[in-house]
């Protein structure tokens, strides 16, 4: 699923939310509501489908659940009444895209915009996109740094810190050694296959900006093309030995 406000995040989430519209009577509400452009009550969308007002709350609260649709409490046309306020629904900003495997060509578009808008007059495109993607790798390794705080991360420590991120945004990291992961899905695909110099790089630059951000010693980011799979993998330093015995310090 797409980042987008009120949107969750992983690919996961993105498949429970669908599986939440597989009954047809909560679909066709969720249809009703997005089409009305204003807030819906309990019993607009109950009527909508023909079933009682009890069965839609129960739906209605799932979609909430799901993500999908927000409820807050509210006087239909603004007239206040005595008593209290209806229950209303509206949709949220929620996008749900599911890719298997996961992709994520939103994030290269926001990397490569970023780049057009900021690209300074002594650079050109391609130096500018790399930055961008050095940028806001940095940008993620910072915010998971500052909000787990997991103190000195040498290669083991700092592969671990790293799978989360990996997982998160679709690369299906798969741990070789202590101290090499190997990226067995490419987020980027099949854009990656029709500019894989400029896409490829960009990947390197964000994995290597995240884990400056996190702050990672000993890990690099190389790139090792491989078909199917992702161009870059992390791994030791050239100078640190990749025996499986690699410690922390």
């Amino acid at each position: 699923m797409d980042s987008a406000p009120g949107a969750r995040p992983d690919t996961a989430g993105a498949i429970d939310s669908v599986s939440v519209l597989s009954e047809d009577s909560r679909r066709r509400m969720f249809t009703f509501i997005r089409r009305a452009g204003r807030a819906v009550t309990r019993d607009e969308a109950a009527a909508s489908v023909g079933i009682s007002r009890k069965l839609a709350a129960f739906h209605l609260d799932k979609l909430v659940d799901a993500g999908l649709l927000r409820a807050r409490y509210e006087t239909p046309g603004g007239i206040r009444k005595v008593g209290r306020q209806p229950k209303v629904y509206e949709p949220t900003d929620a996008q749900i895209t599911v890719n298997i495997p996961d992709r994520r060509h939103q994030l290269l578009a926001e990397l490569l915009l970023d780049a057009v808008l900021t690209e300074g007059t002594d650079e050109n495109a391609t130096q500018a996109a790399m930055r961008s993607a050095t940028e806001r790798g940095r940008q993620l390794g910072e915010s998971a740094r500052d909000e787990t705080r997991p103190g000195r991360l040498g290669p083991e420590r700092g592969l671990t810190a790293c799978e989360r991120l990996l997982d998160q945004y679709g690369y299906e990291p798969v741990r070789e050694t202590p101290t090499r992961l190997r990226l067995r899905n490419c987020p980027f695909h099949p854009l990656a296959a029709k500019a894989p110099e400029l896409v490829c790089s960009m990947n390197q630059a964000f994995l290597a900006g995240y884990l400056h951000g996190l702050e990672v010693n000993g890990v690099q980011v190389v790139l090792a093309p491989e078909p199917g799979e992702c161009c870059v993998r992390l791994g030791p330093n050239d100078t640190d030995r990749d025996d499986g015995m690699a410690q922390d310090h």
